[in-house]
């Protein structure tokens, strides 16, 4: 089984940041950093087979694949990772290949999320969006094997994805963790793969 996560954000801004102030200095890049690290490390290993998208609407997109990662040298707790990937955004904006990091490995795209979403589907992925309203994820994930490979959207921060009209003429599958419960985007991440683990 093949493991993708989509996370999109409009709001992660670079311009004017500072280690010193995560939070207020790149538009919210510490979730974005905690979904990265929710995705593909478990306990303190990368995982195997684990890929998550992130499309920033200012940078471009971002895929960090878990099997591409050195296990020793990948950064492992939120802010490391965020400064890291600070550098790795600003290196492929000027198109320059130095100084290294130990995000390398990251894949840089200019593919938008719908034409994403497309590509893995004509690849015969299952794929699902994360809404409060969809099914009940275990009467879904109770049809699924090992074999399936799978894509969960998990929107963005307003909410604005989820109802776009682009998102919707694709008709995907929206399932929910929890009627009427919503969860952190990085808790929601865990959940899934906890409870896959458990039901496939």
């Amino acid at each position: 089984m093949n493991l993708i996560f989509f996370v999109k954000s409009a709001t992660v801004n670079i311009s004017r940041y500072t280690i010193k102030d995560i939070p207020g200095s790149s538009g919210r890049l510490d979730v974005i950093s905690r979904c990265i690290l929710s995705a593909i490390i478990n306990g303190n290993d990368l995982e195997e087979n684990i890929q998550i998208w992130i499309f920033l609407d200012k940078y471009g997109t971002f895929v960090f694949d878990s099997d591409l990662f050195n296990n020793e040298s990948f950064p492992k707790n939120e802010i490391l990772l965020t400064d890291f990937f600070v550098e790795f955004i600003k290196k492929t904006k000027k198109g320059e290949k130095y100084p290294e990091t130990p995000l390398d490995s990251i894949k840089y795209s200019k593919l938008d999320i719908f034409d994403a979403i497309k590509n893995f589907v004509e690849k015969k992925y299952k794929v699902y969006t994360l809404d409060e309203n969809g099914m009940d994820y275990k009467e879904v994930f109770e049809e699924l094997n090992s074999k399936d490979n799978l894509l969960f959207i998990l929107g963005d921060q307003s909410g604005d994805l989820l109802n776009n009209k682009e998102l919707k003429k694709l008709n995907l599958v929206n399932i929910s963790l929890g009627k009427k419960r919503s969860y952190l985007a990085s808790s929601t991440i865990r959940l899934i793969k906890m409870n896959l683990q458990l039901l496939v």
